[in-house]
């Protein structure tokens, strides 16, 4: 959970209109962007809500580096291509494994504090790793990097922050088709910022989905953004599901981490028997796809509800000396909710926890839109393949942020286009009805896509909540809200007289982009006619070699890359 002594708030300064470098999103990824572009550029830092809150803030696990003796580079790449199900780019993964010890150094001079065993990083296993490689900060590492990298920013005389800023769309330039700034919601209005680039960091989209581990503000905003400027995306059917959220009535689905399982914790049904066992030969050290099916299998085999369901993590085979020293955040969560782990098996249940696919990008984070980058979760550089291993998340935003100390502007444009004046809407006197029919989508889409797109799928049932995700998309086009802001020219500024203008504005655009991140899976799920990582389709349960190939997405158009190697 977000520690709100860690929260900073300040009173915000006036908007400027035009920076070097955009970067919107502040986790790990954004953040530490921000810190590695040039000092010498002016750099707008963009978040929705305050810092630090963000997926990573959440990260338990930790980071994966060959750091130590027994291990290597080439191990660390054989582990991830095994779990990426035949999907990984072996150039970026390559990349990813060969840069993360230095990028770990580079981490510990910024200050943040892993764990150790005297001089030496303390190292843990997780699940598909073939070496102890997981660096840690007990089990709260993404707040320690976060609030590292949070603090660094701060010092940082070259970077704004932006804080309750709500990026609505990329601003394209009509003539170059580059990506030349954001439409911002910001201190009560629609503002046009200007850029030279534009970095998209916004993690993922885990809100479309009723049971996720991720936080409020994941609503897929960067990739909804990207899709709509014609950006191509690429492999949006995969999904990870946790198989281990604490599933209690009442609770929210607090993760509990991979590393509990590698520490020793035994997945258990009611009569405390490994079922994991059943479907894997690595029991509940399989890949967490594998374990998360075990799961799902286990409720279909036993009749329960998957929606209510839940198995048994029992920590108690660890000793209670590892448990209090590696897990404090867990059991402090766990004992919220009454839940002793020295006494008792903890209920879990799998939840969406990671989105594999994103805006397609290279090695140095370019999309295929120029003057647009993309970073963490919101991209897909090629390292995760069908199914991401354990911790090369959190690695994943440092490395491939490291690369943003190459970038190099184009000159400012030749000629400016001139603001335009200030714009009001037409009175919205039906607002409290536009409102209701946000909401209501708001609540029902995530368990549609769940239903329809979450651990099982089929091609029926996808079809079927795909027509409805384009109902309520037609329906959300409509509403006069809508259509007043759909029809905006870009440079032209808006205020509305509306009470709470910025909430009201969030809500309309994360709406907005969850339907389209809804209709995205939908349908990348309904085109790849097999299973593999973290897809699996009922109706087509294996993977077939015809289909080791990428998902590619542009506009409305679904393709096949070539087959990867």
């Amino acid at each position: 959970m977000v520690n709100p002594s860690n929260t900073y708030t300040s009173p915000q300064p006036t908007l400027n209109n035009q920076f070097d470098v955009l970067v919107v999103g502040t986790g790990a990824a954004g953040l530490y962007a921000a810190l590695c572009l040039p000092e010498s550029y002016q750099v707008g830092l963009i978040t929705k809500d305050t810092l630090p809150l963000s997926a990573s803030d959440w990260a338990q696990g930790g980071l994966a580096a060959a750091v130590s003796p027994e291990d290597s580079p080439l191990l660390h790449i054989e582990d991830t291509l095994k779990a990426g199900a035949g999907l990984c780019d072996f150039e970026a993964v390559k990349f990813l494994a060969e840069q993360a010890p230095q990028c770990v150094q580079s981490l510990v001079r910024l200050g943040v504090g892993f764990d150790r065993h005297g001089d030496t990083l303390a190292l843990t296993l997780e699940a598909a790793h073939s070496r102890r490689r997981v660096l840690h900060a007990a089990d709260t590492t993404g707040r320690t990097i976060v609030s590292t990298l949070t603090a660094q920013v701060l010092s940082r005389k070259n970077i704004q922050v932006i804080q309750q800023a709500f990026a609505l769309s990329l601003w394209i330039d009509p003539q170059t088709q580059r990506c030349q700034g954001v439409s911002l919601v910001c201190q009560g209005q629609i503002s046009w910022v200007r850029a030279r680039a534009v970095v998209l960091a916004t993690g993922g989209g885990g809100q479309v989905f009723a049971q996720t581990t991720n936080p409020a503000v994941s609503t897929g905003d960067g990739v909804a953004m990207a899709w709509r400027a014609g950006a191509v995306l690429r492999d949006l059917e995969f999904v990870q599901f946790h198989p281990t959220a604490l599933t209690k009535a009442g609770a929210p689905r607090f993760l509990i981490s991979e590393a509990v399982r590698g520490e020793g914790a035994h997945l258990v049904d009611d009569l405390g028997r490994r079922f994991a066992f059943d479907d894997h030969p690595a029991g509940e050290l399989a890949p967490r796809d594998v374990v998360s099916r075990a799961i799902f299998n286990h409720f279909q085999r036993t009749g329960t509800d998957p929606a209510t369901a839940n198995v048994w993590l029992d920590l108690r085979p660890i000793p209670e000396s590892r448990i209090r020293q590696r897990f404090p955040n867990i059991i402090k969560v766990c004992q919220r909710w009454g839940i002793d782990v020295f006494s008792s098996p903890v209920p879990v249940a799998p939840a969406a926890h990671y989105w594999m696919g994103g805006i397609l990008t290279d090695l140095i984070n370019r999309t295929s839109i120029a003057g647009l980058y993309a970073v963490g979760e919101t991209a897909s550089t090629g390292v995760h393949g069908a199914n991401r291993l354990a911790s090369n998340s959190l690695l994943e935003c440092i490395v491939f942020g490291a690369q943003l100390a190459h970038l190099e502007l184009s000159p400012p444009a030749a000629a400016d286009y001139p603001l335009k004046p200030t714009v009001s809407p037409p009175p919205l006197a039906d607002w409290p009805s536009q409102l209701a029919k946000i909401e209501a989508m708001r609540q029902e889409l995530p368990r549609l896509l769940w239903q329809s797109a979450g651990i099982c799928r089929q091609q029926q049932v996808l079809e079927a909540a795909l027509a409805k995700v384009q109902l309520w998309q037609a329906e959300f086009a409509a509403l006069p809200l809508s259509e007043f802001l759909l029809s905006l020219q870009p440079s032209q500024p808006v205020k509305l007289a509306l009470p709470d203008v910025g909430t009201v504005l969030r809500i309309w655009g994360e709406t907005r982009n969850l339907l389209d991140v809804a209709y995205l899976i939908l349908t990348s799920a309904a085109f790849r006619s097999e299973s593999r990582g973290g897809h699996y389709r009922a109706d087509f349960p294996n993977s077939e070699p015809c289909w080791q190939t990428h998902t590619l997405v542009q506009d409305n158009k679904w393709s096949k890359s070539l087959t990867v190697a």
